[in-house]
């Protein structure tokens, strides 16, 4: 499965993360977040591959987490509304988000992507 690489270009860590697969070598597909976000279905089995919390998947650090309240709102969510709010809007999800659907990594850390996707 091809390497698929969620980034917003206005978005610095996913400007470093781009910057880093491309210096190690690793081939990705690019796939603007915000006009083209995983769809609900995606979103599932990267968040179950991922082993990771779905609240983990959030941006908590961006301006529609904090307009919309989600502090507040997720613990109360189920798993299927979260999952049709981070399909809904590209913007709420953690970036950059990198996948082959068997393997995830989201943020940038470059040790974490040295460690799950390799490199040179």
């Amino acid at each position: 499965m091809a390497i698929k690489a969620y980034l917003y270009n206005k978005c610095d860590t996913c400007r470093k993360a781009k910057k880093w697969m491309s210096e190690e070598g690793i081939s990705f597909e690019e796939i603007p977040i915000v006009e083209a976000p995983p769809t609900k279905e995606e979103l599932r089995r990267i968040w179950q591959a991922s082993g990771l919390e779905l609240r983990k998947f959030f941006n908590v650090s961006g301006v529609q987490y904090k307009e919309l309240g989600l502090k507040d709102k997720l613990p109360s969510m189920t798993e299927e509304e979260m999952l049709d709010l981070l399909a809904s809007n590209g913007k709420l999800i953690k970036r950059p988000l990198i996948t082959d659907e068997q393997k995830v990594t989201l943020g940038f850390k470059p040790e974490e992507l040295e460690k799950t996707w390799g490199g040179k």
